[in-house]
């Protein structure tokens, strides 16, 4: 718990019923209670909020996977079906006339 040992935690316990007033004892009590409430709800809410976060993500990968699978199959169509450039279909600029002075 809290990376105490039990023997440290029970030493803990003793210096403070020593070192607080049987009166207040109550009141610690009460405090230690809504302490470990608002604790708890914490820890509730980072828990809620990882799954969702880790939910969102596999639902995600499908859709990358289909993305990344459709553009490899659309680039590599594409690049099967590119023209080959022959002597025959060269593009060839018309030559220009410059005029003489």
């Amino acid at each position: 718990m809290f990376g105490i040992s039990w023997a440290e935690f029970l030493v803990i316990f003793l210096v403070a019923v020593l070192v607080i007033p049987t009166r207040h004892w109550p009141d610690v009590a009460r405090f230690l209670a809504r302490a470990v409430k608002y604790v708890r709800g914490l820890v509730w809410k980072i828990t809620d909020a990882s799954e969702q976060i880790r939910e969102q993500i596999d639902m995600e990968r499908p859709i990358d996977d289909l993305i990344r699978t459709t553009t490899d199959d659309v680039l590599a169509h594409i690049s099967s079906v590119r023209p080959k450039k022959s002597k025959a279909t060269k593009d060839v600029a018309p030559k220009r006339r410059v005029a003489k002075k």
